[in-house]
């Protein structure tokens, strides 16, 4: 892949813009993460499922539309106002606050009153007088009338009803022009709202809609910005501990040299190539472990014992200078398991992708000059392994799925067959975020 023609047409973005991007699409992710987690989320959620359901919407429609005069307590009310206002009515609620009345009404029901025994006797008693006068009255005729009327027997039941402390309550509420606004659902709805149109709420649903897909999938689970060697460790990483350890090979030009041709300054990981002349026990492919005059020393380091992972997104920001072969990517510490190259300078041209024997898959790369950073990304999941270059896909590869997890591994070496000279493997920097799939 021509990436020279990908920068040109805008199609990579410059190392510094992607780095730039990527420490931009870091603190969205960590300010998505804490709005993920924060309070005001979970209450929007909450009230968002209930202000789109239906009962909210119904109730609500009810709050807001529905008339005073088609409630129940408004017919009740209107009914208890209509029966409580006609002349016959307002004529038997005068009678009863009555003080006179009252006291015939009394008097009637007396034991005084029983026990006179003629008419003569009733007729010539004052309090009989006003008795007579009362009883034959229009005023007690009514008030008979009414006691016994069906009406009479309504207004008691609805008076009894409309005076409770639930009716009450009830006839507050529809009698309300205003109701929707003064309840409790208003205010559930207002708070929605308001929620709703608050920054972190629109920025996480935003994010999440539109911009923040690799975040879903993964969080962070290793860092490495180069300032120490505490991640690194001379050698292959080799799983088996009692096997040899960064051996160089009897067809190479250079002894590894113990670490000692690693440097960690100006924040970074240098890996220097110089010629200086090793013995040094190296692998012959017919002889097995010999001893070995090398012309030259190196290095090959690993993060085995401070970092392994299986799946994810591993990103690295690399680049290389002078003579050599440079390799910066992924093993599992054993000969015969997969290594993935995340960079690979070969000599001529860059490389990165899938070793592993006849299934060994690489992408040629052009256009990317040495002198230049590039951030080399390289996702596993489920179902692919994906490289990058900068924010440039270069390589998909479906079902080559390492079986277990994988550390860093850098190392430069001359092969024999090629001119020799000095060279170095930089590495600036490592980011590595767990898959949450």
């Amino acid at each position: 892949m021509n990436l020279f023609t990908a920068r040109l047409t805008g199609k990579m973005v410059s190392t510094d813009t992607f780095e730039k991007n990527i420490v931009a699409m870091q603190e969205r992710v960590k300010r998505w993460r804490r709005i993920e987690q924060s309070p005001e989320l979970a209450e929007y959620n909450e009230l968002k499922k209930l202000i789109e359901s239906y009962d909210f919407q119904e109730r609500k429609n009810e709050l807001k539309n529905r008339k005073y005069k088609d409630t129940d307590e408004g017919r009740k009310m209107l009914s208890y106002e209509k029966l409580s206002t006609t002349m016959r009515m307002r004529g038997f609620r005068y009678a009863q606050n009555n003080d006179t009345f009252q006291a015939f009404l009394k008097f009637r029901d007396s034991e005084d009153f029983q026990n006179l025994q003629s008419a003569k006797m009733k007729y010539q008693a004052s309090e009989l007088r006003m008795y007579n006068m009362i009883y034959r009255s229009a005023f007690y005729k009514n008030y008979q009338k009414v006691l016994n009327s069906p009406e009479y027997k309504q207004l008691t039941e609805l008076e009894k009803e409309i005076n409770t402390e639930d009716f009450q309550k009830r006839h507050a509420l529809w009698a309300d022009a205003k109701r929707w606004n003064h309840s409790d659902l208003y205010q559930k709805e207002q708070r929605y709202e308001q929620l709703a149109k608050s920054d972190d709420i629109k920025f996480y649903f935003s994010q999440r809609e539109q911009q923040i897909d690799w975040a879903e999938l993964f969080r962070p689970a290793f860092e490495d910005d180069m300032s120490s060697n505490k991640n690194w460790k001379a050698g292959y990483g080799n799983a088996n501990p009692a096997a040899k350890d960064g051996y160089s090979h009897t067809n190479e030009q250079q002894a590894y040299n113990n670490g000692k041709n690693t440097f960690f300054v100006e924040g970074r990981m240098d890996i220097e190539t110089r010629a200086e002349s090793k013995k040094a026990v190296a692998w012959d492919s017919k002889k097995g472990f010999v001893e070995h005059v090398f012309d030259y020393t190196s290095d090959v380091m690993n993060t085995r014992e401070a970092f392994a992972q299986e799946s994810g997104l591993f990103m690295a920001k690399v680049r290389t200078q002078g003579v050599g072969h440079h390799f910066f990517g992924l093993s599992t510490g054993k000969p015969k398991k997969p290594m993935v190259a995340l960079y690979h300078f070969n000599g001529d041209h860059h490389q990165l992708g899938y070793i592993d024997g006849d299934n060994t898959k690489m992408a040629d790369l052009s256009g990317v000059l040495r002198s230049m950073y590039h951030v080399y990304s390289f996702r596993w999941t489920k179902y692919e392994l994906i490289w990058y270059v900068n924010n440039m896909e270069v390589l998909r590869l479906p079902n080559r799925l390492p079986k277990e997890a994988m550390f860093f591994l850098a190392q430069s070496f001359l092969p024999k067959a090629e001119k020799g000279g000095e060279g170095k493997l930089k590495v600036q920097w490592i980011r590595v975020f767990k898959s949450v799939e």
